[in-house]
């Protein structure tokens, strides 16, 4: 079922089990509990973690106060668990509910918190099963990186290389320990080097030159620099051999020696934003050499233009993953690379490096990411530094990064969609809700845009405003409370209208906070 049409009604009929959980939580819940069985949920495939009606049939909608502020809620179940989570909140009779959706587990990987990972044994709560984790582990099938290269030895693995690892590993972990291990240690704890020898993946990421154009050669990286599209040689070109903590600050470097600074005009001031982004640079190089196909012949390829950045890597997409669920599903077509890029945080989260490129080119006002020339052998990502609309930086200016941090990936895509002009079909009560409730759509810029864009959905705004004029006038004043009990929309949703109504000299606001009251604002 689409999580974006659950209703109260569905929820009470949803049997208890491996993909949903109720729980009354009337006033509390522990976070440690929910990121427990939102673990659970995602290893078992994904389900719904419901707040406010009762695990015991006949089911009642008894309400919950539980984490007042879902949405930091969600980001910190993202962070422990490195799935998508996303929320609603449904209201039934003046009651909240509250529901985490949370997505499944990526192929191949359990999901874990501090270290254990969750499952549900009917409505038990448990550790996973040792034969359940061993399962999971073998969906991905033959993980290349985590091979043994029967010809290596420590010896082919560089110093500078290793120590720079070590380095970002206990910056990231706070473990100071990693500083006074032996080289070879730090490898076999970080699964690069086991029992039986030095892994592939310790040669991609910390191989010396000699040692990797001899027995690995096809993990080459290859950057240029092209003024034009024109066929012919580049301007500029840098074949990389060695391991990836080799070459990993070079290739920013050579790309940041282009990077023009592009001006756009907020108030008073002209401010300035780099063509390519740094972080959305490194996260494409990461994702080019975790998912690229080692047994394929052929090199990563990172073409510089002047307002654009195109990247080729071996092998075409991982299994089950394509352009249409990228930013959904998750596939690491190389486990223990992304593994050790992990522990050191490189990999922040597990399986959102794209998400975040989608949602730093929205962001910064850019095209969105581009998969066009991707076939079974290679994939090809496009990366446009060039600024759509200039008047959105200034309009995300004003938004505040506290408030954009609380966009969803799916959030950005839609706003990307409003300001190209794109039409948009289908918006869903709750997200509108949810951006309203996040203070966008009240910007008076961006709710121009938002007209335009959704067409029939602004003509329900105004309706929902002539409601409450309606409602005052017939009352003479009154509260956020009381709209929300006759019209049946969320507070946030209410208060965020009434704000615009005030703003724009409909309304007049007696008192403050939970004490205000509103009435119609005389003509004179």
């Amino acid at each position: 079922m689409n999580k974006n049409h659950i209703t109260i009604e569905n929820l009470l009929s949803f049997a208890e089990g491996e993909h949903v959980q109720f729980k009354e939580a009337k006033n509390r819940f522990d976070s440690i509990e929910s990121a427990k069985i939102c673990c659970a949920l995602a290893n078992c495939g994904g389900g719904q973690l419901i707040l406010g009606i009762t695990d015991k049939r006949p089911r009642q909608v008894v309400g919950s106060k539980a984490f007042e502020q879902p949405e930091r809620t969600r980001k910190g179940l993202i962070d422990k668990l490195h799935v998508m989570v996303d929320f609603q909140v449904l209201e039934y009779m003046g009651k909240r509910v509250l529901v985490f959706n949370v997505a499944s587990r990526p192929v191949g990987l359990p999901v874990q918190v501090d270290g254990i990972a969750w499952w549900y044994d009917a409505d038990s709560l448990i550790p996973m099963p040792e034969d359940v984790r061993r399962s999971i582990y073998a969906e991905s099938g033959f993980d290349f990186s985590g091979e043994i290269c029967r010809s290596a030895s420590l010896t082919d693995l560089d110093e500078k290389s290793i120590s720079l690892f070590r380095k970002t590993w206990m910056t990231y972990s706070g473990n100071k320990r990693i500083n006074i291990l032996s080289a070879e240690q730090l490898l076999r704890d970080c699964g690069a080097v086991t029992d039986s020898g030095v892994t592939y993946a310790a040669l991609i990421l910390f191989g010396s030159k000699k040692a990797v154009q001899k027995l690995l050669p096809r993990s080459e990286v290859v950057f240029e620099y092209r003024s034009s599209e024109a066929s012919g040689p580049a301007a500029q070109r840098e074949e990389f051999t060695e391991g990836f903590f080799g070459y990993n600050d070079r290739i920013w470097e050579l790309v940041n020696l282009r990077n023009d600074k592009q001006h756009y005009q907020d108030g008073l001031f002209v401010l300035p934003i780099d063509t390519f982004n740094e972080r959305v640079v490194r996260e494409a190089l990461l994702n080019a050499i975790s998912h690229r196909d080692y047994q394929m012949a052929g090199s990563v390829f990172i073409r510089q233009y002047r307002d654009k950045l195109v990247i080729e890597s071996p092998g075409g997409f991982p299994q089950g993953i394509t352009v249409e669920n990228i930013l959904d599903r998750q596939s690491p077509r190389n486990l223990l690379i992304a593994k050790i890029l992990q522990l050191c945080g490189l990999v922040e989260r597990s399986g959102q490096g794209m998400n975040l490129i989608y949602e730093l080119a929205v962001r910064e006002a850019k095209y969105l990411p581009d998969f066009k020339g991707t076939d079974p052998y290679f994939v090809k990502l496009t990366l446009s530094g060039k600024i759509v609309d200039k008047r959105m930086l200034s309009l995300f200016h004003k938004i505040g990064d506290e408030r954009l941090d609380k966009c969803t990936t799916e959030d950005y895509i839609m706003l990307a969609k409003f300001y190209n002009k794109n039409e948009i079909t289908e918006v869903s009560h709750e997200k509108l809700v949810h951006l309203t409730e996040l203070g966008i759509v009240e910007n008076a810029s961006l709710s121009n845009v938002y007209r335009m864009s959704i067409g029939g959905l602004s003509v329900a705004i105004a309706d929902r405003k002539e409601y409450i004029k309606n409602f005052v006038q017939e009352h003479g004043e009154a509260k956020t409370a009381d709209f929300v009990k006759k019209f049946a929309l969320s507070e946030g949703y209410i208060r965020a209208l009434l704000r615009e109504m005030v703003v724009d000299g409909t309304l007049l606001k007696l008192g403050d906070k939970r004490y205000a009251r509103y009435k119609l604002r005389d003509k004179e």
